[in-house]
């Protein structure tokens, strides 16, 4: 058969092949082995075969003499569900089983605890002695028949139970952004990297509002908790799920909620917008002339409002609210040295579609503020945010110390721009921090980071309370569309942060708009809110 041929119908019977290595196996590993074993002996015979009439059977007959050499190499290793059970050949190999008391049974089994499971598998379908079981898994012999009582009572009493999956098991969620406050560890993994797929997603979110065994885990999503459990005790290890009472689950994860009120958002953009206004004539004035005649700077194009931008950005976030609570538990820990709060952004309806909206809505998303410093240089130290102002992409995934460390090399003349460094010289290039002509985009001060940001004002606890019991009356409200787990961070982010990176952007637009500031050029979107400290400067 020709090799075209033989690849599409692989592709045609691979859930179908994956669906029979399911109910076969006891184990999700080893229902992938199976499977992989059956593509490959089906894949190969297709390939030496002229010609096959009848694909369906021809498919089943193979998966069938696969899985008969898979249970003699299996049989005294636990997981393979060995039930002895024979399928007529007519029927096709992606239906349900007919013995449907034996279909019962295995699902009950896969619903029993880890250990119980291990157990009634060791005695009833390896048949091995209590005494034998008690040895291997180390507990006493008593242990291993209270387990196997108790395994007997809940598969009566689950046999006839009818198992409904849960609303995620249905209609799983699907995340359109991940976020994270914190540091994510040695490998940058951010909780993307944990959720990004749909089942750990599903898993963590499964907790949000009510904590949950795994067996109730299993049940929500409509699985059995044999697939469930090593990622469960994955997500738990690296603090995405937290036990609670009873063997139960929860999270401190920040998902957003699946409604929103526009009215209410409406409400609280124009509270910023009152605030941005008073920091333009109260505030602002107070940033430009703390940052005046600053020596040893070096601003592309010579610009000196993209440093009193940058300034007067970082003096407004640099702010935050007198709402004081306590958040060390929201801090997720992984394996990897990450340590940050995580949070999950979902889509969302409107809770209000009659409301009628008077408020326009520009982007008012930012990533930041990001610090980056180097060891290899202690000299060298950058902060940026990233906004609607600048034409940086990729966030802080793309924002690396190596992008300074290279800039600082070539500053120093540490490296040339030959074929060794070819590759940090591409490096900057992309990121549009050095010209094709050698010059540098970003803007870079002489000396510690302290040279500027000790400079700045702050806001005075009078300026503040004008606006503080909004903030926490907004939050508030805000916190109870939330699982009572969550509500401390919402009311402390909200509300402390109320003066946040949304009023520095109202701000900036303000400025841009009125002609105090005038409009970016495309140099300058490279570098605003973006500097560079360090011992050198570019010369010119």
């Amino acid at each position: 058969m020709e090799k075209q041929k033989a690849d599409a119908i692989i592709t045609e019977y691979l859930p179908k092949i994956y669906g029979f290595s399911i109910k076969k196996s006891f184990l999700y590993q080893e229902a992938e082995e199976l499977c992989s074993d059956i593509v490959e002996e089906v894949y190969l015979s297709l390939l030496a075969a002229e010609e096959i009439y009848n694909v369906e059977g021809y498919i089943w007959r193979i998966s069938e003499h696969v899985y008969s050499k898979f249970v003699a190499s299996k049989k005294k290793q636990c997981g393979i569900s060995i039930d002895g059970l024979e399928i007529a050949d007519e029927t096709p190999l992606w239906e349900e089983d007919p013995e449907e008391e034996i279909r019962l049974l295995r699902r009950e089994i896969a619903f029993l605890t880890q250990k119980r499971r291990r157990i009634v598998y060791s005695f009833y379908y390896e048949n091995k002695s209590i005494a034998q079981i008690a040895k291997e898994q180390g507990l006493p012999e008593g242990t291993v028949k209270w387990h196997l009582n108790k395994a007997r009572n809940e598969l009566k009493e689950g046999y006839n139970m009818k198992r409904p999956i849960g609303k995620l098991g249905i209609n799983p969620i699907t995340a359109t952004g991940f976020g994270h406050s914190g540091n994510p560890g040695r490998n940058g993994r951010g909780p993307e990297y944990y959720l990004g797929d749909k089942l750990s997603l599903n898993i963590v979110y499964s907790v949000y509002y009510e904590p949950k065994t795994k067996e109730e885990i299993a049940q929500e999503l409509g699985m059995t908790p044999v697939f469930l459990e090593d990622r469960i005790d994955y997500l738990e290890a690296n603090g995405f799920l937290v036990k609670a009472a009873g063997d139960r689950y929860t999270t401190y994860v920040k998902f957003d909620p699946e409604t929103y009120s526009q009215e209410r958002e409406d409400t609280r953009l124009k509270k910023k917008m009152e605030i941005a206004e008073l920091l333009v004539k109260e505030f602002v004035p107070k940033v430009r002339e703390a940052v005046k005649d600053m020596e040893d700077v070096y601003i592309p194009g010579g610009n000196y409002e993209l440093l009193e931008a940058a300034a007067i950005f970082y003096a407004i976030t640099d702010n935050e609210l007198p709402i004081k609570k306590d958040l060390s538990k929201y801090n997720i820990k992984t394996t990897d040295g990450g340590k940050y709060i995580a949070s999950v952004h979902l889509p969302a309806t409107r809770s209000d579609p009659d409301y009628t909206s008077d408020v326009k809505h520009p982007s008012y998303w930012a990533c930041g503020d990001m610090n980056r410093w180097s060891e290899k240089y202690p000299t060298v130290y950058s902060w940026s945010i990233d906004t609607r102002y600048c034409s940086r992409e990729g966030a802080w995934q793309n924002n690396l110390t190596e992008d300074y460390e290279y800039l600082y090399e070539f500053l120093t003349g540490r490296i040339a721009d030959d074929d060794a460094n070819a590759e940090k010289f591409k490096r900057l290039r992309e990121r549009k921090f050095l010209a094709e002509n050698g010059d540098v985009n970003i803007m870079m001060i002489k000396g510690a980071k302290k040279h500027l940001f000790d400079k700045l004002p702050r806001l005075d606890d009078e300026l503040k309370q004008k606006f503080v019991d909004f903030a926490l009356e907004a939050a508030t409200l805000e916190a109870s569309d939330y699982p009572p787990q969550m509500r401390d961070l919402v009311i402390s982010w909200m509300a402390g942060a109320f003066i946040n990176a949304a009023v520095a952007l109202m701000v900036m637009d303000i400025l841009y708009a009125n002609g105090t500031f005038k409009p970016l050029t495309e140099r300058e979107r490279i570098t605003s809110n973006l500097i560079m400290f360090c011992d050198t400067l570019p010369q010119g």
